[in-house]
């Protein structure tokens, strides 16, 4: 129905006024009072055509009117057309709405996405701030899937460099007493801590730490099985924390893997005259002045390869093995010169790239200060989402004669982990985030609870209906006001995932939904379901268990879990 409108409302300018536009956008009313869709066409030419917008839109309402699906049409402040469809028409474009819940086919002919996200370090717990990435990476793998895109999501580990002869010096030293594979990471993280300390009194330890990483490079067998060991570790404890966040990878390759990829790049770079001679005979990348971008160091003087090096081997292995149609790299604002010199030096080297793309955010505080990372520690994310299900706990306790639940403990970190990630995704990305305990776990307002809450009210309904809700029926005779205003928040669910997709913001989609509730919860108070009269009743049983539905594929989308009872 809104192609037919742009189409007849291209045409009509044309013919009226004799201007081209590439499009008419309709855009979803999701108040009262405002039609089902309007378009501001008419302010964006006025100035070229010399002409009041009040005019020109005048003159569309009138060809516009009584045009199939078309109910009510009107000019309302200073040029914007407002359209009332027909209730079958509604219909009609919330099937779009319904399809819009089900995973399009997988586009075959088209290259995967590679999305690179979570980027630990082994040998360490994952700290709080890991939960960005982690969690805005695995919305948009979920997102670009759900769109029939192929997704390949990439857990890009930091398991190489000094770091590793550091802890295995520490555990040759303090710690061989016990196999290295049944250290806890908190275990391992001491150690290294401890060998820090050491170099205080001791600097030669750093120059042991040096030789026994070139060892391990060298592949001595000893260290190797120690490396392994370290890396076993570390990804059992990671694997249960990213199962409570729903998060799943594809694979996680490492930096270690790149280490015999790196010296063909090199060579390569430096026939190209990509990379130059530097500082003390270092290979860098020296950039145009125009590009204002500080040389881009890809090896050092003695020799040794560094982060940047690993990175252009692994965009060439990802290229070769996957030829993907896009790399999107969730890494924080903090690294944002590094990716313009990484993507800038790539292009130079002249080979056949796909979209590459640095998916910025921002850094993340707790509006308590009680939250902040104590001077010398890392705040781990096991330990916030463990206060998060206690928190939630509370409040289950205090509203227990509004909240029921067949699982209490379930419910509570469905409603904890729920609200930690709702409460990410929910703000802009490009923005630093302000995180309020207060705020994500509350049971109203843009937050998580209350999109579990909604869901789980209209699941309620439905129940309680006894009786199987069909599809939308094929007709009505009328649409309330609230009715409206609910149908208009639904037909937007479509184009509210591609846009979500297509910017790479998931709080676009948070957002959504909870428009979307706030529609429900307004339908619900006003408008009687379960006691209506045929036909009404079945037609509101068919919004409330398609509101159930969008509620369920959007939270999903975002990682959440909705109950079917709270």
């Amino acid at each position: 129905m809104f192609e037919f409108l742009s189409e007849r409302a291209r045409d009509i300018l044309q013919c009226t006024f004799g201007v081209s536009v590439s499009s008419v956008e309709w855009v979803y009313a999701d108040r009262e009072g405002f039609g089902d869709c309007s378009t501001s066409i008419a302010l964006q030419i006025a100035k070229k055509l010399n002409l009041k917008p009040t005019e020109i839109a005048k003159k569309l309402a009138e060809q516009l009117r009584g045009l199939p699906g078309v109910e009510r049409i009107e000019v309302a402040g200073v040029g914007y057309v407002n359209i009332w469809l027909t209730p079958e028409a509604l219909l009609t474009e919330l099937r779009i709405t319904e399809k819009a819940c089900v995973p399009e086919p997988v586009r075959k002919k088209e290259g995967p996405v590679i999305i690179d996200y979570s980027q630990p370090n082994i040998a360490k717990p994952l700290g709080v701030h890991h939960i960005l990435s982690t969690v805005i990476g695995q919305c948009l793998c979920n997102l670009h899937r759900h769109l029939g895109y192929t997704v390949v999501g990439w857990n890009y580990i930091g398991d190489w460099g000094t770091q590793f002869g550091k802890l295995a010096m520490a555990w040759e030293k303090w710690g061989k007493s016990k196999p290295v594979e049944r250290y806890t990471l908190d275990e391992l993280l001491e150690l290294y801590v401890r060998f820090h300390a050491e170099v205080e009194k001791n600097p030669a330890l750093e120059d042991e730490a040096r030789a026994a990483f070139l060892k391990l490079e060298q592949g001595d067998r000893h260290l190797r099985l120690f490396w392994e060991g370290v890396r076993s570790v570390t990804k059992t404890s990671l694997a249960t924390i990213y199962e409570r966040l729903h998060v799943h990878f594809d694979t996680d390759i490492g930096e270690s893997f790149y280490e015999d990829k790196m010296q063909p790049i090199l060579e390569e770079g430096k026939k190209k005259h990509v990379f130059v001679k530097g500082e003390g005979g270092a290979l860098v990348v020296l950039f145009e002045e125009e590009e204002k971008l500080p040389p881009f160091l890809v090896q050092k003087a003695d020799g040794a390869t560094l982060y940047a090096t690993r990175d252009l081997a692994q965009i060439r292995y990802r290229v070769d093995t996957f030829h993907p149609q896009a790399i999107l790299y969730v890494v924080d604002v903090a690294q944002q010169l590094y990716f313009q010199q990484l993507f800038a030096a790539v292009k130079r080297l002249d080979w056949k790239l796909p979209q590459l793309e640095h998916v910025v955010f921002g850094r993340m505080r707790f509006a308590e200060k009680s939250m902040s990372t104590r001077k010398g520690t890392v705040l781990k994310l096991e330990h916030v989402l463990d206060e998060a299900v206690e928190r939630a706990k509370e409040v289950i306790a205090e509203h227990r004669d509004s909240i029921q639940t067949d699982d209490e403990g379930a419910l509570e970190e469905m409603m904890g982990t729920g609200a930690l990630v709702y409460g990410i995704l929910s703000q802009n990305r490009r923005m630093d985030l302000i995180f309020d305990w207060r705020k994500v776990l509350a049971l109203e307002g843009n937050s998580a609870p209350y999109l579990q809450y909604t869901h789980a009210r209209a699941r309620s309904v439905l129940r309680k209906a006894n009786t199987k809700v069909d599809a939308l029926p094929k007709d009505a005779k009328a649409f309330t006001a609230s009715e409206r205003v609910l149908v208009g928040v639904l037909l937007g669910f479509p184009e509210v995932l591609q846009e979500a997709c297509a910017h790479r913001m998931p709080h676009i989609l948070a957002n959504y939904l909870y428009r979307l509730c706030q529609a429900f919860n307004a339908f619900y108070n006003v408008e009687p379901i379960l006691k209506a009269s045929e036909p009404l009743r079945s037609l509101r049983l068919s919004l409330t268990s398609l509101v159930a539905t969008v509620l369920k594929t959007g939270a999903e989308l975002l990682t959440l879990r909705v109950p079917e009872r709270m």
